[in-house]
């Protein structure tokens, strides 16, 4: 009986790893932990849920037109929620130029800048986030909602895109 309820351990364990592997919720989105990938939307608008946003930065992959781009969503110390694409406003064309969250800041995985959380949506040009200003999402007292029509402009610094 015992070795049954190990092997079910396993199998449910890898249950879940595989799930986060094809887009499924992971596990430890439920958690708090960092770098959690929501799963996967193609052709439409990313609705952010207001209520699942910490100060760990959650992940939104888009599928648009083939492209896969990704949006992140993150709350700041002052308790503003932020929002930009996670692609590197230099270091995109490399196709590294995104970011992983780090303790408190998130990383570019080319260049290595870290970038504080109150830094995301904030500062525009140079090595940061590509920011989503208010102008170009809706939000409301639950969401934030990124247009499809705002995401298609945005394929060209996902083009080369290799996140792993």
């Amino acid at each position: 009986m015992k070795f049954c309820n190990i092997n079910s351990k396993i199998l449910i364990a890898a249950a879940l790893i595989m799930g986060s592997a094809f887009g499924q919720p992971s596990v430890f989105a439920q958690s708090g932990q960092q770098n959690v990938v929501k799963p996967a939307v193609a052709d439409r608008d990313v609705v952010i849920q207001i209520s699942d946003i910490t100060e760990n930065a959650v992940f939104y992959p888009v599928d648009i037109e083939g492209t896969r781009l990704e949006v992140l969503a993150v709350k700041a110390p002052d308790g503003t929620i932020r929002t930009a694409f996670n692609t590197c406003q230099v270091c995109y064309g490399s196709g590294r130029g995104f970011y992983k969250q780090q303790g408190t800041v998130l990383v570019c995985q080319n260049c290595g800048n870290r970038f504080r959380m109150s830094q995301v949506e904030v500062r525009s040009g140079g090595c940061n986030p590509v920011p989503i200003f208010p102008q170009y999402k809706k939000v409301t007292e639950q969401t934030i909602t990124i247009s499809k029509d705002f995401l298609k402009e945005a394929k060209a610094i996902f083009a080369r895109w290799k996140r792993v």
